[in-house]
């Protein structure tokens, strides 16, 4: 392994990020979702309330945020008609990430 790559190797960082959905998950989605090895490895968690939300929690390790949002985001090729319709940094996320600090203001909920 060459310097470049052991460099590479020591920024990976452990992310977390909540995934919101355009709409609820329906009963065959979710059945879909039960039998996906690639959204059911620890990484991403759902979290719902039936017909009203869904949310992934997830954990990623990545070297930047983006990268382990998108790669969240490719998992769900996987499951059809699964849209997300945003990407949110929780206050738990920002201190999680590293990210909290007196400019850093969460949302209103």
């Amino acid at each position: 392994m060459g310097l470049g790559n052991q460099h590479q190797k020591t920024n990976v960082r452990s992310w977390h990020f909540i995934l919101h959905t355009d709409e609820s998950l329906t009963p065959e989605q979710d059945d879909t979702l039960a039998g996906l090895d690639s959204l059911n490895d620890g990484r991403i968690g759902l979290e719902e309330v039936r017909g009203v939300e869904s949310t992934f929690v997830c954990y990623f390790e990545a070297n930047q945020l983006t990268d382990a949002v998108a790669e969240a985001l490719a998992l769900f090729d996987d499951l059809p008609g699964v849209r997300i319709r945003s990407v949110e940094l929780s206050p738990h996320s920002l201190d999680h990430n590293g990210m909290a600090t007196a400019s850093v203001v969460p949302a209103p909920f």
